[in-house]
């Protein structure tokens, strides 16, 4: 039931279980859980039928009479298998699907399940546990870095990619061929972003090529739209701001009128990348849109990871893009309101806000303050996270200082 209900909301388990956070007020909410319910090696318990019928939207009863009929299953499949053997077992199956039928409201006509399952078997063939593989792979790895650094993330992608490499040296049916290509460019997005992110800017061009080759092969123009908005932040963190709003822009294009996820990140880079290219008022422009789409949002597109447009994310863009106007104030309300809705585990999140903090605190001059708070962020950084985009803005703020402060803030990269 959990599944059937999440799966018609369209949802992946990390969306759904980031649903049932806000539903506790915040508090973190394992997905995992949600594997171990919806495959039946674990129940709820009561104190979490509550929360469920809240996240779901369905009564606290039926949530109530789901996992009451699932512990009948389980208790007549183990007394079959203890006495009665296979026929035995077949038998109480076909009992329990009726009980459980009658507890949830539907009732299914005995061996209709077993069937489905026999064509779906039959229709699927022997790549079909791959393939699923490859998507819930794919779903665990797009909640972002939960407080790892990206090294340590990458890593843990090696065996994936390996079997997606080998899945997709196969022949496979027209629609499985275009659900895998989808897999295969949010997979290799993701790649490219913790490239990007390590600042292996070579690397991360390179994957976000080879993602938006798989997402035009899939036909899916919203996974265009957002490989070719993260693409753009390449050249956008890394000095070429005009390569940057070129992506951006063709980045839009692909999303089209309707607000997603895609849609407000691409406006935001775009006004990332005007802001830098030095066109202000396209930029501000660029801010109006991508403000209109976020507000549109639904829960899903606004989920907190890597291919969602949460709000706080939202006004990360928006601080860098009025940091890059030298609109100091608005730039500061969106670093306050960026930090309330942070995480503490969102090391790299809060170092590239610091590192805005200081930068205004430069256009503003007071360069002893901005160099202070850079030197501060930059002591406090974990090793992992001493290098790549951090260091970018680092070192960007650093050319914009002069005297005692740049020699200071130097002197620290340096590592004297």
């Amino acid at each position: 039931m959990l599944r059937g209900l999440r799966e018609a909301a369209d949802l992946t388990r990390e969306e759904q279980a980031l649903v049932l956070q806000k539903a506790q007020d915040g508090k973190w909410f394992d997905p995992e859980n949600l594997k171990r319910w919806e495959t039946e090696r674990r129940l709820p318990v009561p104190r979490w039928h509550q929360l469920l019928a809240d996240g779901y939207g369905r009564p606290v009863e039926e949530i109530v009479r789901a996992v009451a009929a699932s512990r009948r299953r389980r208790r007549l499949e183990r007394r079959a298998a203890g006495d009665e053997g296979e026929e035995g077992t077949a038998v109480n199956r076909r009992k329990f699907l009726g009980a459980a039928g009658l507890a949830t409201g539907s009732v299914a006509l005995p061996g209709i399940a077993e069937a489905r399952r026999g064509i779906d078997v039959g229709l699927s063939g022997s790549d079909a546990g791959d393939l699923a593989y490859l998507n819930e792979a794919f779903e665990r790895h797009r909640s972002g870095y939960q407080g790892r650094p990206p090294s340590a993330v990458l890593a843990r992608m090696r065996d994936d990619l390996n079997l997606l490499r080998e899945v997709l040296g196969r022949p496979h049916p027209a629609d499985a061929r275009a659900a895998l290509a989808r897999t295969t460019a949010g997979i290799t997005g993701l790649v490219a972003i913790i490239q990007h992110d390590r600042g292996d800017q070579r690397d991360s061009h390179g994957w976000f090529t080879t993602a938006a080759r798989a997402a035009r092969e899939s036909g899916d123009r919203h996974m265009l739209a957002w490989v070719l908005a993260r693409h753009a932040m390449v050249p956008l963190n890394y000095g070429a701001p005009d390569a940057a709003a070129a992506l951006a822009g063709r980045a839009r294009v692909e999303a089209g009128r309707t607000s997603t996820a895609a849609a407000a990140l691409a406006a935001a880079v775009s006004a990332r990348a005007l802001a830098a290219a030095g066109d202000h008022k396209a930029a501000l422009r660029a801010v109006a849109d991508a403000r209109g789409i976020a507000e549109n949002l639904d829960t899903a597109q606004s989920a907190d990871t890597w291919f969602g447009y949460p709000r706080q994310k939202h006004h990360v863009h928006l601080s860098q893009a009025f940091t890059l106007m030298g609109r100091t104030l608005e730039a500061y309300t969106e670093q306050e309101a960026s930090l309330a809705l942070s995480r503490s585990q969102s090391v790299m999140t809060r170092a590239l806000l610091a590192m805005d903090t200081a930068t205004c605190l430069q256009a503003d001059g007071d360069s002893t303050a901005a160099a202070d708070m850079a030197v501060d962020v930059w002591q406090r950084l974990p090793e992992a996270y001493r290098g790549g985009l951090v260091q970018s803005r680092a070192e960007a703020l650093h050319h914009a200082l002069s005297g005692a402060a740049r020699t200071r803030l130097g002197e620290v990269l340096a590592g004297r």
